[in-house]
């Protein structure tokens, strides 16, 4: 066990420091600290989504019975897993400690000091934060313990709602580096909405369902069935998916309303006299809201 949480906090915050590394240093990049460091966290998290997922799709392949059977993979991987949630809160923090040193500057005023920056972030993160604690302080020991070595198809399952993150990523790096207005980030918002739904959203009626057909009972009378630490565990992890969720679609409404018109707009003007959109995608007036 301990050398498997060994691994995991070498794992992911090595490749971080390598990742940034490489960005920083390799032949014909250069970049900044700041980009390095944005892009590296969403690489490092789409890996371990990546890694996530795959594992999930092993073992829910791998599990006939869904309450008995096992694989070795599932406790392995929450503890390889673990030290990822605690490294992903600094990295967190390193992405909102840069942005709001290149807000500053813009506005030419002093840099906030560290502990004016520690609350910014945890107000503006709190609810990814909590999450990650969670994560850490709940459903490893009961992953890993309470459990007993049942239900791994249902661990598995829930693994595989990290196949919604790398789009989620990388809607992060296309907005960050404004490139709203291109077909990567209009392709990548529609399959992030896709997964995002399917995978974290429907994720926990799936479970209920599948355990529905294996108690063979109706499905609305699974949660009258198990235990109320299971309806409440539900519950409180699929409620910031549905917060999440809702933000997802309202970006994705203001999208693609905003390039409707846009296109209405260009459509009504003389070709001749109308002006060319700016490159990042926005009017004069428009600002980031994320």
């Amino acid at each position: 066990m301990l050398s498997i949480l060994a691994a995991g906090s070498i794992f992911f915050p090595g490749l971080f420091l390598l990742s940034k590394r490489f960005l920083k240093h390799g032949p014909g990049l250069r970049w900044s600290e700041k980009d390095a460091v944005i892009v590296s966290s969403r690489l490092v998290s789409s890996i371990q989504a990546i890694m996530a997922s795959s594992a999930g799709y092993i073992i829910a392949c791998s599990c006939k019975d869904i309450i008995e059977d096992q694989h070795w993979l599932t406790s392995s991987y929450i503890l390889f897993a673990v030290p990822y949630f605690i490294y992903d809160i600094y990295a967190m923090f390193l992405c909102y400690w840069y942005k709001l040193q290149v807000k500053d500057h813009e506005e030419d005023s002093e840099a906030k000091p560290m502990r004016s920056a520690i609350s910014g972030y945890l107000r503006r993160e709190f609810l990814m934060v909590l999450h990650h604690v969670v994560m850490v302080t709940v459903c490893f020991p009961v992953s890993v313990f309470w459990r007993q070595g049942k239900g791994d198809y249902f661990q598995g399952v829930m693994f595989l709602a990290e196949l919604s993150t790398p789009s989620v990523c990388l809607g992060k790096i296309l907005i960050q580096y404004k490139q709203q207005h291109t077909l990567l980030h209009k392709v990548n918002g529609a399959l992030m909405l896709v997964t995002f739904f399917i995978c974290r959203v429907l994720l926990f009626p799936y479970l209920y369902y599948a355990y529905g057909r294996y108690a063979s009972i109706p499905f609305y009378m699974v949660p009258l069935s198990v235990p109320w630490q299971y309806n409440a565990g539900a519950a409180l992890l699929m409620a910031p998916q549905v917060y999440w969720f809702s933000l997802i679609c309202r970006g994705a409404f203001r999208l693609f309303t905003r390039a409707s018109r846009h296109k209405a707009a260009n459509s009504s003007k003389d070709p001749k006299t109308s002006l060319q959109p700016p490159a990042n995608g926005y009017s004069p007036r428009e600002t980031d809201s994320h």
